[in-house]
């Protein structure tokens, strides 16, 4: 497959070059994780097709930005992992990530797929250093048979797909639920509330939960006219 260029001597323009044709961005989403199996990103870029996946993932070789690697015991298979210039890509896509938040977001269109794994990535985009200082706590998420946590130490945080081996505090909550939190039309109390929700585990810890992941309030993209 021929690679586009925009065949300018930019920073901007050399980093689209890269990074800037459909779903290699996602890709990268889906590395920044972690290590993903063939079969895993598969499953979470439903509408990739294998010949197209393929060819995205060796672009990403090509181009250093990801690389083969041999996940650890019991797997022992092989998958795909961010290079050291694939992992700085990291803030980047965080920001976009808080960007389409607050302007893109809006309700799910009936043919959107949505992955409640995604919300690992969410939870550092979202992430407030500052409610976070002088905290040490480990929260695992729930969300039906998915489940991934969060290590929050002292205004830094580190998501991760799996469970925690020793969660300070739990929260369970639905699939339709979390929907509705992502789309900011349901908050975590009013989902406890209403029991679509539940939670437990350190009182501290639970407490401080509610200042440490803000989601930017949604804005619309209309222009203003008033002027």
């Amino acid at each position: 497959m021929e690679q586009r260029t925009y065949n300018q001597y930019c920073a901007t323009a050399r980093t689209l070059d890269l990074v800037g044709e459909r779903w290699t961005l996602l890709l990268i989403r889906e590395l920044l994780t972690g290590p993903k199996r063939y079969g895993d990103l598969q499953a979470s870029l439903r509408g990739l097709g294998t010949g197209l996946l393929a060819a995205r993932l060796k672009h990403l070789e090509r181009e250093g930005l990801a690389h083969r690697v041999v996940l650890p015991p019991p797997a022992r298979t092989p998958a795909y992992a961010l290079t050291e210039a694939g992992e700085e890509l990291g803030p980047a896509v965080l920001q976009l990530a808080r960007w389409g938040l607050k302007w893109a977001m809006g309700e799910r269109r009936q043919d959107e797929t949505f992955h409640p794994g995604w919300a690992v990535l969410g939870l550092r985009a979202c992430f407030d250093a500052e409610a976070a200082a002088g905290l040490h706590a480990v929260y695992e998420f729930r969300v039906d048979d998915e489940l991934f946590h969060a290590r929050v130490a002292d205004g830094a945080v580190e998501a991760l797909h799996g469970p925690a081996q020793h969660p300070d505090a739990t929260v369970t909550i639905g699939r339709e639920a979390f929907l509705r939190l992502t789309g900011q039309t349901l908050t975590m109390a009013e989902a406890i509330e209403t029991g679509v929700a539940s939670a437990s585990g350190d009182r501290e810890a639970l407490r401080r939960l509610r200042g440490l992941f803000r989601l930017p309030s949604p804005r619309t993209r209309t222009a203003d006219r008033t002027s």
